[in-house]
């Protein structure tokens, strides 16, 4: 299997589909893997273009490092991926946790090798509540995320799959197959991986990470996610950034790489090619 080393010894796994076209990087969400990615990868790679996913340092089949679990080692990570590949003209596509690694990989590294940004259902600009982010989410809700991975993690990602992850809570119409494959992935990744990255993910402050974001960028959130509310996430993000469009999805959950798969894939395919 193929990895690529990170700057403290780390092995990053990846996949690199359809090598001869225009690159795509392919950031996943906590706590899973570049398998949530599949399908896009799958998708891209089949009309012309080279998807590159990587597991996040922690996650999946890359190393369990006891440090490192948050956003700058993330993105210093990405970056280790993209130097060793030599990709140029990449679209950076993040989902989720992986929209803060995007964001934070062009706020650190620069965009000399990105043409294009994608967040998706991402958690910039800041999911929790503090003073100047009073419509944010309350810390209560990430103290009781991060109980859950205590007590049992297995349970946890259990009533997130069957729950506000893909929105199964509001119509109960999500197959069964996703929501295995969540909690598959997710009990892939390292208990301290796991714990560590609800703080990167929910505390991490990005709004000076967006105002860096100098090349086009699409930001497509669905209005009803539950997870990272719509007007916390992709309708707050995409007023920090020079050159960014808005796609809201009506209706749409968290898990738009799943339940909108195809409208998600055309999304991506037409703004990738524009």
């Amino acid at each position: 299997m193929p990895y690529i080393t990170a700057d403290d010894g780390a092995e990053i796994f990846y996949t690199d589909w359809g090598a001869e076209g225009t690159p795509v990087v392919l950031s996943h969400g906590w706590p899973l893997s570049s398998d949530a990615w599949a399908a896009a990868a799958l998708y891209l790679a089949e009309h012309g273009h080279r998807a590159v996913a990587h597991d996040r340092r922690g996650h999946g089949r890359s190393s369990r490092t006891w440090d490192g679990n948050e956003m700058d080692t993330y993105a210093d990570d990405l970056a280790c991926l993209l130097d060793a590949l030599d990709l140029h003209d990449v679209t950076l596509v993040g989902h989720s946790t992986g929209g803060g690694e995007v964001v934070r990989y062009v706020s650190r590294h620069g965009t000399d090798r990105v043409a294009r940004v994608v967040l998706v259902s991402a958690v910039p600009p800041l999911m929790v509540r503090t003073d100047d982010n009073p419509d944010g989410l309350p810390m209560e809700v990430f103290d009781q995320i991060r109980a859950g991975e205590r007590a049992d993690r297995s349970q946890l990602y259990r009533d997130l799959a069957d729950g506000p992850f893909f929105g199964h809570n509001r119509r109960g119409d999500v197959d069964q197959g996703f929501r295995d494959a969540f909690w598959l992935q997710s009990m892939a990744c390292g208990h301290r991986a796991a714990y560590e990255c609800i703080a990167a993910f929910s505390a991490t402050d990005f709004r000076p990470d967006l105002a860096t974001i100098d090349v086009p960028a699409l930001v497509i959130h669905g209005d009803d996610d539950q997870i990272v509310p719509y007007d916390v996430g992709g309708k707050r993000s995409v007023e920090l950034i020079a050159d960014a469009r808005l796609l809201t999805y009506p209706g749409s959950g968290h898990a738009l790489p799943d339940t909108d798969r195809d409208r998600l894939h055309a999304d991506l395919l037409a703004f990738i090619d524009s």
